[in-house]
């Protein structure tokens, strides 16, 4: 193996670089979980979730990955056979179909190019279209993580509400949640899906759910079969600052130390720094010459950026190079996108200097893979942070 120093440059977008004060958080000893320790942590973390998704609503916390709150946002909401609207923004709002077809739903799902957010005239049609209302539930992933796509969810609730139509909101916002805007409660979602090892600056592990009113009494139709993903228990128990099952407790310590992070810097000002950051990204990769995945001003997403090289260039190779000389980590392009994007990963615990050694190494690798750059590119991503 070659021996290495400094520090390894993670900048896939999630898992992210986890601070140091979370850390030593996690490495807290462990409490007994039904102790009045334990019910105080609980009770913190609980409440102190809700701002970060914009909900003054319950907000259900799992020990799973950001798949299992996706399937228990369907689970809780969901009748076997009932019909759901979906579209193809990317790979993991087709995983979230497939899940969802697994689960013995039917799913219209919309094509796309996935350059695209989901386009909200597109959901008013079909709304419209959907006179006996057969259709339960929208699901939208808000940043698509694959390619840097964010879709307008405001402007999707705006043509759900002018077709009239009674359908569930369910919004991922696993790469957005503690990184872009997202208000559960003024953009009427009904389940936000979440996780931690994103925006929240924490490892894998902790799945959320927030929930509206509408969604809690949906839950009390719905048929698909749960237990583990289950709501009810989960609620019942957190009122008393409990789990009905073993809580991630030293997990839950990493959660409140993130959330006194994003507290003490403000959720405007983390969003501003993520605006940033992406910005000053788009305006590197522009001056480099080559394209941005996205193609819609209005979606950029302020977590990562998706590159798109010409076919003749392998995007892995890009990779590989960047990784073996540089000891940086870049997101590989996911499905369809494998080979032809790399992904930058701007979220988290992130600041200009490090932004600043990120573009400096894709800016050298491209060099090295024999990708014809502009070398000016770099020096207007500066002059962004400069600004």
């Amino acid at each position: 193996m070659t021996a290495r120093s400094g520090r390894h440059f993670l900048q896939i977008p999630g898992p992210t670089n986890v601070p140091d004060r979370i850390l030593r958080a996690l490495a807290q000893p462990t409490i007994d979980h039904r102790g009045p320790d334990f019910a105080e942590l609980a009770m913190d973390v609980l409440r102190r979730i809700k701002p970060v998704f914009g909900t003054t609503g319950p907000v259900v916390i799992y020990p799973s990955s950001g798949t299992g709150a996706w399937e228990a946002a369907l689970v809780n909401t969901l009748s076997p056979g009932d019909r759901v609207l979906a579209f193809e923004t990317g790979h993991f709002a087709t995983l979230w179909r497939d899940m969802a077809e697994g689960l013995g739903l039917v799913v219209d799902f919309v094509p796309g190019d996935w350059r695209h957010g989901v386009d909200p005239a597109v959901v008013a049609e079909h709304l419209a279209a959907d006179q006996q209302h057969s259709i339960a539930a929208v699901m939208v992933v808000h940043n698509e993580t694959s390619t840097g796509v964010t879709s307008r969810v405001p402007e999707i609730r705006s043509a759900i509400d002018e077709a009239g139509h009674p359908a569930l909101l369910l919004v991922d916002t696993i790469s957005s949640l503690g990184s872009i805007d997202y208000r559960h409660d003024e953009w009427g979602v009904d389940v936000a899906v979440g996780c931690s090892q994103k925006g929240l600056m924490l490892p894998p592990g902790l799945g959320f759910n927030a929930i509206s009113r509408k969604a809690l009494a949906a839950a009390e139709k719905a048929r698909l079969p749960k237990s583990y993903w289950n709501w009810t228990p989960v609620l019942d128990a957190n009122e008393r600052g409990s789990f009905p099952y073993t809580p991630p407790t030293n997990l839950l310590y990493g959660l409140r130390e993130a959330l006194s992070l994003l507290e003490s810097e403000g959720l405007p000002e983390v969003f501003a720094r993520h605006d940033r950051h992406a910005a000053a990204t788009r305006a590197a990769v522009r001056g480099w010459g080559l394209e941005v995945l996205c193609a819609d001003e209005r979606e950029h997403s302020s977590s990562l950026t998706a590159v798109l090289l010409a076919e003749e260039h392998d995007a892995n190779k890009v990779r590989q190079i960047i990784l073996d000389r540089f000891d940086m980590s870049l997101g590989a392009g996911l499905g369809k996108l494998n080979g032809r994007v790399f992904r930058i990963g701007h979220l988290g615990d992130f600041n200009d200097l490090a932004l600043a050694g990120t573009l400096s190494g894709v800016h050298m690798g491209l060099q090295l893979a024999g990708v014809p750059i502009d070398p000016a590119g770099i020096q207007t991503a500066l002059e962004a942070l400069r600004a």
